[in-house]
């Protein structure tokens, strides 16, 4: 009989403890858990090797995937998130630190995400990045494509557990909302963070921030969406993420880019040999016989009713890039290929349909 979730969580926590200690602060603190040394996800320490000490990292349900068509299901009950206490103070005060693998912002337990299944209260956020040669660094990838960086806004299930020691390995135990960054103009918002880089050049140098509205890190369509159920990126990798990836990337400048590719360090001031952070993001995982569930119909017309081309095999289902057929439209199809039911509204292939006089073409997309 294989293992439940919560036995295979258990496991992972007790192989886990004999490599690694971690370190609480008390729960009205915002202080993450501390991980193990140097977390690198490349060369002969680096993600691969991450299953001898961490089990869960070679399980399944992880992070982060590819986001394609195959695997795409269209839920009308996915509602736009409702951010509560984002907007900020700048006389608060963030802790911004430089843990090794990333640059984090420790954020207020004030914070809060209404419209899942249960109340999120944030902890923290970060950041992932490729490298000034080759700015790819996002996790997640759409269609295969990478994003220049990826930011992660890490929220714990407080209706359900004390804090975030306590939700980090229970299935629903986390919510965390990923932002796609692309290059273009200057973005003044991601600079109150970037600005404060030199300050935390080095792993274990922290900073603060004054508090601003981080709600202007997202893009402005919160109500489109891609959902599903994951893990963590990094080691232990529980499989306790409900994740939120927004569609619509937010723009930073180059320079911001650069800023972000090269300023950071994952060594110490005194390492003899200092290291650039880069190239810290996760390769995608493989996506075992599961759904995304998006809250955006793909394609250029809402879907009303789907139908089938000519061309199509029986065995495929209708996508929402069709327009509503005209009469004369349906003595072109099989009538046996298509019927009046419920088919997904994102399917593995995208078909567009061409009209030309009484002729119709029906051609595949990628």
């Amino acid at each position: 009989m294989p293992l439940l979730v919560q036995d295979r969580v258990w496991l992972a926590l007790l192989i886990a403890s004999l490599h690694c200690y971690y370190y609480v602060g008390k729960a009205s603190t915002w202080a993450p858990i501390t991980m193990c040394p140097l977390l690198t996800f490349s060369g002969p320490d680096g993600e691969t090797t991450w299953p001898q000490k961490y089990p869960f990292c070679g399980g399944g349900f992880q992070s982060p995937i590819d986001l394609h068509n195959n695997i795409l299901q269209y839920d009308s009950t996915l509602l736009p998130l409702e951010l509560v206490g984002y907007n900020m103070s700048t006389t608060d005060q963030l802790p911004l630190t430089n843990n090794g693998h990333s640059v984090r912002v420790g954020l207020p337990p004030t914070m809060y995400i209404r419209n899942l299944p249960f109340q999120y209260t944030a902890t923290q956020l970060h950041l992932h990045w490729g490298n000034r040669k080759k700015p790819e660094g996002s996790e997640h990838t759409i269609h295969g494509k990478h994003f220049a960086a990826e930011l992660h806004i890490v929220h714990y299930n407080a209706e359900k557990y004390r804090d975030v020691t306590a939700a980090m390995d229970k299935s629903d135990g986390f919510a965390v909302l990923a932002i796609f960054i692309e290059i273009g103009p200057f973005n003044p918002s991601y600079e109150k963070i970037f600005s404060h880089f030199q300050n935390v050049k080095y792993k274990g140098q922290k900073a603060q921030v004054p508090g601003f509205n981080i709600q202007e890190l997202l893009p402005k369509k919160l109500n489109e969406y891609y959902r599903y159920e994951g893990s963590l990126t990094t080691p232990p990798c529980y499989p306790s993420v409900l994740w939120t990836v927004f569609r619509h990337p937010v723009y930073i400048s180059e320079e911001q880019l650069l800023a972000l590719e090269t300023a950071l360090y994952c060594t110490r001031l005194d390492d003899p040999k200092p290291l650039e952070m880069v190239n810290n993001f996760r390769h995608v995982q493989e996506f075992e016989e599961r759904l995304v569930y998006v809250s955006f119909h793909e394609g250029n017309v809402p879907c009303k009713h789907l139908k089938f081309c000519k061309s199509l095999k029986a065995k495929t289902s209708g996508v929402c890039f069709f327009p509503v057929f005209k009469d004369k439209m349906f003595q072109a199809l099989n009538p046996s290929l298509w019927k009046y039911k419920p088919f997904p509204a994102i399917h593995t292939k995208k078909f567009k349909i061409k009209i030309s006089s009484d002729i119709l073409d029906c051609k595949e997309l990628i």
